[in-house]
């Protein structure tokens, strides 16, 4: 296996800087959109050889450092008891979301063996094809507890800051039940095969330094805690997260990831030198003309000053229509680039 998005991971000397893109399989590819005009986004997360044929899709087409697993980071909530579905126009719906404490206490507990067994199987279908390692990932309590109680994606969570500042009792029991989930879900990803663990927090970025204290890092500190038993490297992501990263640091994880908001130096001199980061390329960038393209990757990689642990990527995922050339050009930039 070629691993050296496995010793950056861990801080080690590598031969060029690894690379991947977060939702690398994905709307930008072709080959992916002729599946979805045959299957709904859910079909294709539960069909194992479905999930592992879109996993293969970039890895066959670019060269990649990392796969990454298909799926969607909502799929642990509809065995909790949630009815979800991806609406044309809406994206992801939740049809029950959780209004109170009974709500929150009626959610079920979540065997991933059998209750997300496609996802395990997807790994297990997909990780002898591979010459690189496969990373296993999930949402974070807060990202998905905000899904679960707004009904969907939000832009001021409002209901969701209603639950944590006016019924903490609710809120702690759904963080600690989501948490509990978690672990078990990642783990068992670990042991069908996954190599890494990545925790999208994608929505942290709505909370204030002193709410992210109270409401949320207890909770991250339990998941990273639990996680460390599983023994592969996990990724700590976030977006609008520049307030957050010190205490995103102090939550866990063995690689912190910084979006385009913040330069990558700036970031990492603020999680420690002693934690590798991954990032940090705006997506959109994608569409620029290829001078500009090539002049901020370029400035990406002197900022990470040849250092060992720091992992290219996006500071969030590739976007829909983004030009195919365009990341290829850049994972050849990054390589030839970074060679030591």
């Amino acid at each position: 296996m070629r691993d050296r998005f496995l010793k950056a991971c861990r801080r080690e000397p590598t031969d060029c800087t690894p690379i991947w893109f977060m939702r690398q399989a994905g709307r930008y590819m072709s080959v992916f959109r002729k599946i979805r005009e045959k299957h709904a986004l859910l079909t294709v997360c539960k069909t194992p050889e479905l999930a592992a044929e879109v996993t293969l899709q970039p890895v066959a087409r670019f060269d990649l450092d990392a796969a990454i697993i298909f799926a969607d980071i909502l799929l642990p909530i509809e065995p909790m008891g949630l009815h979800l579905d991806f609406v044309k126009g809406e994206g992801p719906t939740i049809f029950n979301p959780l209004r109170d404490k009974k709500d929150v206490e009626a959610l079920k507990p979540v065997d991933p063996e059998s209750d997300l067994r496609f996802v395990m199987e997807a790994i297990r279908t997909v990780r002898p094809s591979l010459a690189i390692p496969l990373i296993g990932f999930s949402g974070a309590p807060f990202t998905l507890a905000s899904y679960m109680i707004e009904g969907g994606h939000s832009r001021n969570y409002i209901k969701t800051k209603q639950m944590m500042y006016g019924a903490p009792d609710a809120w702690n029991l759904l963080m600690t039940k989501l948490t509990t989930v978690l672990i078990d879900y990642l783990c068992a990803q670990v042991k069908a095969g996954a190599d890494a663990l990545q925790v999208f927090d994608s929505w942290i970025g709505a909370l204030s330094t002193s709410d992210y204290c109270q409401y949320v890092l207890p909770h991250m500190k339990r998941l990273f805690t639990g996680l460390k038993k599983c023994g592969v490297p996990v990724i700590h992501f976030g977006t609008g997260t520049a307030t957050l990263l010190k205490m995103q640091r102090e939550a866990g994880g063995d690689v912190i990831g910084l979006d385009w908001r913040i330069p990558l130096n700036e970031g990492w001199n603020l999680v420690g030198h002693d934690v590798a980061v991954q990032g940090n390329l705006d997506p959109v960038l994608l569409f620029a003309p290829h001078a500009e393209i090539e002049k901020q990757v370029t400035e990406i990689l002197a900022l990470a000053e040849n250092r060992s642990g720091h992992i290219f990527n996006l500071g969030h995922g590739i976007l829909p229509e983004t030009p195919e050339e365009n990341v290829e050009a850049v994972i050849e930039w990054v390589h030839k680039k970074s060679a030591r």
